[in-house]
């Protein structure tokens, strides 16, 4: 797992650094800093109302006693936007925007959606590989549960 997040973290951030310089050279360092600003202020917004949509709709969706999986999903996604929209950049800007816009939106919910269908259906749906050898939690069995009482 730690190699696949080693690019991420530190081959996107030389990257996006080096774009917001050539921006900064074409449309001055100024105008740079409010672009990263201006998309920040924008996203948050955004993510905002996206956010209120899909919770609104959750609400309706269990009041009719349905399971809203989708608009969790959708959910998850529009935090995680808000969260890339904030980290300074114009890749992740543009990632942010993309999970932000619900037609696009689609595209990475259904991708999420088979790939842990995938997971379940292969039985590799057992997240603890990401607890090291030897300290996964145990759970306590003799526990019933009857603290209330």
């Amino acid at each position: 797992m730690f190699i696949r997040l080693l690019p991420f973290f530190t081959l996107l951030p030389i990257l996006e650094l080096y774009l917001l310089i050539k921006i900064g050279s074409y449309i001055g360092a100024g105008m740079a800093l409010l672009l990263v600003l201006g998309t920040g202020v924008l996203g948050a917004a955004l993510a905002r109302q996206e956010g209120f949509k899909v919770w609104m709709k959750i609400q309706h969706t269990m009041q009719q006693g349905i399971f809203p999986a989708d608009d969790m999903i959708d959910g998850l996604l529009i935090f995680a936007a808000g969260i890339v929209l904030i980290t300074p950049g114009v890749i992740t800007d543009f990632l942010g925007f993309l999970l932000l816009i619900p037609f696009t939106r689609i595209f990475f919910r259904d991708w999420l959606k088979s790939r842990f269908g995938g997971m379940i259906q292969r039985g590799d749906s057992d997240f603890s590989g990401v607890f090291r050898h030897g300290s996964r939690p145990e759970r306590d069995v003799t526990d019933s549960g009857d603290d209330l009482k």
